[in-house]
């Protein structure tokens, strides 16, 4: 009996029945370390392969995005009656599919951003360089353009009439609306990009890393459902600077500020909540 009461003894040591939750979780833990900001430039990095290869994973990713995406927002436009398609749903089950595969694979090349409201989050949270983010959003936007002129090649005649899959504030609502829309998508976007790759996070949670993509595609899949009917949602500026420039189309750069202020305000907004509410880095003993 006595090799039993030890035995429980140590049982109850070893699983205790209360786990520390939220803010009490949050404690040093042996296998973590705050990882070091990253410096503004890194003259260094322009030497390295790896940065290149980034740079092209980016470039590919964001071409792959725009293709599939735009191609199901013009299947959909095209049909006469909604009912014969995929619909809104399938739109938004279209946009965020991709985000989830793509940031599956990328993620272990570039990070797996996609879209430079992300990378813009990710460089003031110092995640990245300077260097590093401009040469992303510069791919990013090189592979929407070339993805958004694919798509253009296969539609021909009708791209132009079925609205290029190209940003606006619809009917019915105003600029305001238009960015207030985006401001709050972005920020659903970017801070789940920060919740699901929380280094700290992952190093207590091993599962964490491999389902980071998934929260991430969700969160997408989630705000176009409810922003397609006020701005056809842009929440990536790379994303709506593609479908504009091959559609070209005066309503279409009319708006266009909207999806490049409101992306980036709602990843300042979503960066700053993280950072200094959720982790309180800035209010750590150094």
């Amino acid at each position: 009996m006595e090799g039993k009461e030890e035995d429980v003894r140590v049982g109850a040591n070893k699983f205790s029945e209360r786990q520390p939750i939220g803010t009490a979780a949050q404690g040093d833990d042996k296998d973590y370390k705050e990882p070091p900001p990253a410096p503004l430039f890194e003259p260094g990095e322009l030497c390295s392969w790896s940065f290149y290869r980034a740079g092209i994973a980016e470039f590919i990713a964001t071409f792959l995005f725009l293709y599939v995406s735009v191609l199901t927002v013009m299947g959909v436009v095209r049909a006469d009656s909604k009912c014969s398609t995929v619909g809104i749903q399938g739109i938004a089950w279209a946009f965020g599919g991709m985000i989830f595969a793509l940031v599956y694979c990328t993620a272990g090349i570039s990070g797996g951003h996609i879209n430079p409201a992300v990378t813009f989050g990710l460089f003031l949270a110092r995640k990245l360089s300077l260097t590093r983010a401009v040469y992303y959003m510069v791919m990013q936007c090189l592979g929407a353009i070339c993805g958004a002129g694919v798509v253009k090649g296969f539609e021909k005649g009708r791209y132009n009439s079925l609205g290029g899959g190209a940003n606006v504030v619809n009917a019915g609502y105003t600029k305001g609306d238009g960015l207030g829309a985006e401001i709050v998508g972005t920020f659903v976007l970017v801070y789940t990009v920060f919740s699901a790759t929380d280094a700290k996070r992952n190093a207590r949670d091993s599962h964490v890393p491999i389902l980071a993509p998934l929260p991430i595609g969700f969160a997408v899949f989630l705000v176009h459902l409810a922003t397609i009917p006020i701005t056809g949602t842009g929440i990536n500026p790379a994303r709506s600077l593609g479908a504009a420039i091959i559609y070209n189309k005066d309503h279409a750069w009319d708006d266009h500020w909207i999806f490049w202020v409101g992306p980036f305000i709602g990843a300042a907004l979503a960066a700053l909540y993280h950072q200094v509410v959720i982790r309180a880095i800035p209010f750590k003993s150094k």
